[in-house]
């Protein structure tokens, strides 16, 4: 009986690990129902939660459960001393303490985001637990720890999740993740804030120097006469009649 305990076990705990990514060391939420059942069945909750769920664990527990074993009054004083030795997690209600099973699900929200087992044997709290997904329940029975197998909420959202209909959550952390890292979503400050500093260097030594003054190009001279006209300027002197007279020879008549 023990070794098919076992296997139902790590059947179940296998379903949590690949469906909703819990991973050790699994963090367990007590309260005060399911200590005083251990301790009246002499079962060490240290040393067999281990054992049983194989793999390191970290038990834990909230205000709002000792402060609810302590209104309770001494018949439930084992349980608080049991209680008492276990990891105290913060919850919403420090000021005003809530029932210990309004508390605890509290702690779950609407997906169990912590990855928690729940170890209970309040039969109100249970019946919350199995409409919230990817919830491990942990009671005693017959002088044993029991997992309970999954619930008919975590089924429908891992059948979900492989017909495409929904997107599991550790595709959720991944995409949240991927997120982060590209800045989407963000604000933008934060965007800002996110962005690589250009290294400093050193100006271009070209564009230090000074800028040459364009001048426009200036027309060629050309001169005009009386009535406006251009002129066309000869460089070759023009020679006239009574200059070719005057250099040619002088001949004597005979």
């Amino acid at each position: 009986m023990k070794i098919k305990r076992q296997k139902q076990a790590k059947k179940t705990i296998s379903f949590y690990k690949y469906n909703f990514n819990f991973r050790q060391p699994f963090q367990i939420l007590l309260d005060g129902t399911f200590c005083q059942v251990a301790l009246k069945n002499k079962i060490q909750i240290k040393e067999q939660m281990p054992k049983y769920l194989m793999g390191e664990v970290q038990l834990c527990t909230t205000n709002c459960a000792l402060k609810e074993l302590e209104t309770l009054g001494g018949q439930l004083y084992g349980a608080k001393i049991v209680l008492q030795k276990f990891q105290v997690r913060n919850c919403q209600h420090f000021q005003n303490p809530v029932p210990a099973s309004e508390c605890l699900l509290s702690m779950l929200q609407d997906t169990n985001p912590h990855h928690y087992f729940i170890a209970t044997q309040d039969r109100t709290l249970t019946a919350g637990l199995k409409k919230i997904p990817g919830v491990p329940l942990l009671y005693i029975i017959l002088n044993t720890i029991v997992l309970d197998k999954p619930s008919q909420s975590s089924s429908d959202q891992v059948q979900a999740v492989q017909l495409g209909e929904l997107v599991s959550p550790a595709q959720q952390q991944s995409i949240r993740t991927l997120k982060e890292e590209q800045g989407i979503g963000q604000k933008d400050g934060e965007r800002r804030g996110r962005k690589r500093k250009r290294k400093q260097s050193n100006p271009n030594p070209l564009s230090c120097q000074k800028k040459k003054k364009k001048g426009l190009p200036t027309p060629p001279r050309t001169k005009t006469d009386a009535m406006g006209k251009k002129k066309r300027s000869r460089n070759k002197r023009q020679k006239t009649e009574g200059d070719t007279s005057s250099s040619a020879p002088s001949v004597k008549a005979p």
